[in-house]
């Protein structure tokens, strides 16, 4: 391979946390040399408060949080859009709220620590949405294909006054709900079920396969508080809200936790129309996502995790009098 007298092709410079290193050899073109780039992958732990926003798949109006994340990545690294090719694990609607979904996205070079665009992201973001973590990951890592399953709760303030900090965060049923009939209701959805009859027609082109497997649906209360957990191998459109919204008219009584199964084996989203609307997204919250340990390995010769850093005071030296 010649290197003399070639035209090397440099890409712009990077931010001073990046290492100037970690640029592959070049490779020879017609008309000269260019870096090989290999492309580093980066996953990232978000949580965000989803009131202002009209979900996490990116559209430039009104905005999302994917498009909030892609803006502060996009200052922080210099990099574009397509570059970046930020991908989230779950795509969670609007007003709906996350402690821990999961992204990633490339960057042609390496980073010598974590904690500088850790702390650049979050300084570049606004306030209602933070990197919790950041990681280096493997090339066979993928934040949405790579997930096992995906745990949401949804809360309920069961009081006959709503709490006003839990406004934006729960759901208020100022009809009283029986706790027992609902979790009795909520065994029928545990196990590998079609659930076409929970899941609202999406905009997405793709079919989604409607058979998906709940492997545990809790109802706890706490005080006031009710809080449905769920975790699946994978939802359809809307179908948490949907399922919630079931259990609500069950919890009032108003209709047998028998009305599961029959609801189920219709596969019609007419006949839950029949028993119950549409749970509101402000109560549901993303809160995490699992993944095969193999997946999560870091790749050779990468910089640590990073959970944000401490600041600390320095002690000034007392005079001495």
């Amino acid at each position: 391979m010649s290197y003399a007298a070639a035209a090397l092709v440099v890409p712009p410079s990077p931010p001073s946390f990046l290492s100037l290193n970690s640029f592959a050899p070049v490779e020879e073109l017609e008309h000269g040399v260019k870096p090989i780039q290999q492309d580093y992958k980066w996953r990232l732990v978000l949580a965000y408060d989803g009131t202002q926003y009209a979900g996490w798949q990116y559209q430039q109006s009104p905005p999302t949080v994917q498009c909030t994340v892609e803006k502060a990545l996009m200052k922080a690294t210099k990099l574009e859009r397509k570059d970046l090719r930020l991908v989230g694990a779950s795509r969670t609607d609007t007003g709906v709220h996350a402690w821990g979904q999961v992204a990633h996205f490339f960057t042609p070079v390496n980073y010598e620590n974590l904690q500088d665009i850790h702390a650049a992201l979050n300084g570049l973001l606004p306030t209602d949405i933070r990197v919790r973590e950041i990681s280096p990951a493997s090339a066979e890592f993928h934040a949405r294909f790579s997930a096992k399953s995906k745990i949401y709760h949804y809360k309920i303030y069961n009081d006959t006054i709503m709490d006003p900090f839990q406004r934006h965060f729960a759901y208020h049923s100022v009809y009283k709900l029986n706790s027992a009939v609902m979790q009795e209701a909520a065994k029928y959805f545990v196990g590998k079920h079609d659930f076409s009859a929970f899941a609202n027609a999406s905009h997405n082109d793709r079919v989604p396969d409607p058979v998906k497997h709940i492997f545990r649906f809790d109802v706890k209360e706490m005080g006031a508080l009710l809080q449905v957990e769920v975790e699946g191998s994978g939802f359809l459109y809307r179908q948490v809200r949907n399922m919630v919204a079931l259990l609500l008219q069950i919890g009032k009584e108003a209709i047998p936790p028998e009305i599961v199964p029959h609801i189920l084996a219709s596969k019609d989203r007419k006949e839950l129309a029949k028993y119950s609307l549409l749970a509101p997204p402000h109560g549901l919250c993303l809160v995490s996502i699992n993944y095969d340990e193999s997946h999560l390995l870091p790749p050779p010769d990468s910089p640590a995790n990073s959970f944000g850093r401490h600041h600390t005071i320095r002690k000034c030296k007392v005079p001495f009098y």
